[in-house]
């Protein structure tokens, strides 16, 4: 009786954390024979494939396949249209966590203008990224672009050292460019009243499932996810 009400309750957290409280039958049943399969992890949404009868559980970890009574879970599975080759999950993980610009709290990101700065884009970088160091030189090819670029220190330990010291600099465009273009040490003193967003960029890029940096965003184009050359960007730039 009492892992009964356990689970039950889990269900009910899961529910209201999910925003899934009004589901319909089917969705209920699914995240109560899902849910515990996924540790109770948050279940965003379960919305019917348009594949064989499938449901698709999106979780913050990414897409995982269930039926419609949440019988089985395909985890870590990815789907291939055997005709086409196109990878089909990672086309609807696209579709699903589409964000608008003007949804971006620009605020809390590095802004480097280049000329007029009329093209814009936002990137999710890490000071310890070696694609980002590497995308930095396509950047320097592009002109008329604005960039934004969110600090999320997720690699490695000293990330967060040095995305705050980034931040906190004088001029963090800058620092940002010369550190990841030029290898140019950064400020060894940040100001202990420096605050800075990282927190929210984590949370922002844990809402967005980006795994990994470098990851682009366009106004009107499909995200990259991973390094992209300049010629790859000025054509999702047009």
């Amino acid at each position: 009786m009492e892992r009964t009400t356990m689970i039950k309750a889990a269900v009910r957290a899961t529910l209201f954390a999910a925003g899934l409280a009004q589901a319909g039958p089917i969705e209920n049943e699914i995240i109560r024979n899902v849910g515990p399969l996924l540790n109770n992890m948050p279940i965003e949404k379960v919305i019917p494939s348009d594949r064989a009868g499938l449901y698709e559980v999106l979780t913050p970890r990414g897409l995982v396949y269930t039926d419609r009574t949440g019988s089985f879970v395909l985890f870590n599975g990815v789907m291939i249209d055997s005709k086409t080759k196109v990878n089909l999950t990672e086309r609807r993980m696209d579709a699903l966590i589409k964000v608008d610009f003007a949804d971006f709290p620009l605020k809390d990101a590095v802004k480097t203008v280049k000329g007029d700065g009329s093209r814009l884009m936002v990137t999710f970088e890490d000071p310890n990224c070696g694609y980002c160091k590497k995308l930095m030189g396509e950047f320097n090819k592009l002109d008329n672009v604005t960039i934004y670029t969110f600090l999320i220190p997720i690699l490695s330990p000293d990330s967060a050292t040095k995305a705050k010291a980034i931040w906190c600099a004088p001029d963090p465009a800058k620092a940002w460019t010369d550190f990841m273009g030029k290898n140019t040490p950064l400020p060894s003193q940040v100001a202990a009243s420096c605050e800075t967003p990282l927190d929210r960029n984590l949370a922002l890029s844990r809402k967005l499932h980006i795994m990994g940096t470098p990851a682009i965003f366009f106004k009107n184009a499909p995200k990259e996810k991973g390094f992209a050359t300049a010629d790859q960007i000025e054509a999702k730039l047009k």
